[in-house]
């Protein structure tokens, strides 16, 4: 009894850090700023949309919400593609080549992504690569491609290896197996990665603050920065841009949910 009362008590309290900081932006984003600081928690009975309008118009973010969309989508497809090669590759090569390269990729894990911006922010100035969304797409495949190797390399090397004989035996090569037998069945593991990545390149501001300039080329949540002043926030503003940044979120987790969870759960049957 007392255990069940105690797990209950702590799924409140964790729905409540969910659910009270959420109903705060969605109710703040639209409210007048006056409203905001009088009942913020409390919902309005005359919603005001200014706060997406200007957002959406004057307040830049459209232009930043198409980078935002170009980029993270480059970089995910880009990585998906070279990690799942990657993968393949380590699953089927064994012994001490197999084990080497596969643990230089993973120790890329384990530096943290702060300890190399400088370095490369001077490398891509001498490459030409600043300010350009193409060396931000560059740069977030180096970053996250270790990870995404990481998942898909386990998932992959719990395949049967009777798949690979058999395919082997029919006369398929090692691209035509990993076309149509490792994919089709890496797909639940592929959209896990995809959503993981997706998340990340979607939020990261350290990398768009350290490389972009141009206020064209901004991303969502270096964007999001410019709603924020010096001695006073436009908060219903800033939720207003906040709300529109996190709408392909909970968009890509809709639709990829069912291969989402399909992925955390590879595996734990065999």
């Amino acid at each position: 009894m007392m255990l069940t009362l105690g797990r209950r008590t702590l799924l409140l309290v964790y729905t409540l850090i969910i659910v009270v900081p959420l109903a705060v932006v969605l109710f703040g984003s639209v409210k007048t700023q006056q409203e905001m600081f009088e009942h913020p928690f409390a919902p309005t009975l005359t919603p005001q949309l200014d706060g997406y309008a200007t957002v959406l118009g004057s307040g830049g973010l459209g232009q930043a919400l198409f980078n935002s969309t170009v980029i993270t989508v480059s970089s995910v497809l880009a990585t998906l593609v070279i990690a799942s090669l990657a993968a393949y590759a380590l699953a089927r090569v064994r012994g001490w080549l197999g084990t080497a390269v596969y643990a230089l990729l993973i120790l890329g894990m384990a530096v943290p992504a702060q300890a190399n911006m400088i370095p490369q922010r001077v490398l891509f100035e001498v490459l030409g690569l600043l300010d350009s969304r193409f060396g931000l797409v560059l740069i977030n495949v180096v970053v996250t491609l270790p990870v995404a190797v990481f998942i898909l390399t386990g998932f992959m090397r719990s395949l049967p290896g009777e798949l690979f004989e058999a395919a082997a035996i029919d006369g398929a090569g090692d691209l035509r197996v990993f076309r149509s037998v490792v994919l089709p069945l890496s797909l639940p593991s592929l959209a896990a990665t995809a959503i993981f990545l997706f998340v990340m390149h979607w939020n990261d501001l350290l990398y768009p603050l350290l490389f972009i300039q141009s206020p064209e080329k901004k991303t969502l949540p270096l964007a999001l920065l410019g709603f924020q002043g010096e001695f006073l926030t436009n908060y219903p503003l800033l939720f207003s841009g906040v709300v529109v940044a996190s709408l392909p979120l909970v968009v890509a987790y809709v639709f990829l949910q069912r291969y989402f969870i399909e992925g955390m759960t590879a595996g734990t049957g065999k």
